[in-house]
């Protein structure tokens, strides 16, 4: 696929929006931007200067738009889940996979995938050492006064670089090994699985206005629309 060899869809070095179309206009948080690790427990930095897995974000999280880019290693000798493992995992619940899984079919397992839940709509994943972009829309599970019954599922919408590969997608339950669901909000792991997985160039946008791509230039209209996206105003929209 021509997209996924040469990069024309990548969203990166994006940068955060200066007025982004929330409706909770906060800004944007810089985690991480090469400079330091203290939006982040247990950082620790790699020779090139980026941010290996295994770390927490500082802060929990709700409903927001992140940015981040990633490099699976290159593993040769590897197969399945020990080639380039690592995750974003939301709220330590749900999960959505690295791996290096270029030229692969796109299973629940694979990168893009929420974890051993649902596959991805397209594999987009490039080869092993080269920079991708993940750009994720999530809202969060809602829950009765009882903070036992949940009364809406979490949703997520995900760009894998630049294409989308889940467009509102329901979360029906945690993923994997995540924490069980419940109104309470917990921190995003960058998950160490193992294998050297480095990270650079993360912002994250709090606010629940869902699914709004704000002046996103390089994205492949026609793989947008097949997606059901719609285009207004300089924006690409998801949502109602």
């Amino acid at each position: 696929m021509r997209l996924a060899l040469d990069g024309s869809a990548t969203t990166r070095f994006q940068k955060p929006p200066l007025n982004p179309v929330f409706t909770f206009i906060v800004g944007a948080t810089v985690l991480f931007n090469g400079a330091n690790t203290e939006k982040f427990s247990g950082g620790k930095l790699a020779s090139d200067g980026a941010l290996l897995a295994g770390v927490l974000t500082t802060m929990p999280v709700h409903d927001f738009h992140m940015h981040l880019e990633f490099r699976t290693p290159y593993m040769p000798l590897a197969r399945g889940q020990g080639r380039g493992n690592s995750g974003v995992y939301i709220q330590q619940r749900y999960e959505v996979q690295i791996l290096d899984s270029f030229g692969l079919a796109g299973a629940n397992n694979e990168c893009g995938g929420l974890y051993q839940q649902t596959a991805p709509d397209v594999n987009m994943c490039l080869p092993p050492l080269a920079w991708q972009t993940y750009d994720i829309w999530f809202t969060a599970a809602r829950f009765a006064a009882d903070g036992k019954t949940k009364v809406a599922s979490a949703r997520i919408t995900v760009l894998h670089n630049g294409v989308p590969i889940h467009s509102q997608r329901e979360i029906t339950a945690k993923t994997g090994g995540g924490k069980a669901e419940g109104p309470k909000d917990f921190p995003i792991n960058l998950q160490d699985h193992g294998n050297p997985v480095t990270f650079r160039n993360i912002w994250l946008v709090n606010g629940e206005g869902h699914h709004m791509v704000a002046e996103i230039a390089p994205l492949p209209c026609p793989a947008l629309r097949r997606a059901g996206w719609r285009h207004r105003f300089r924006y690409w929209s998801a949502g109602q």
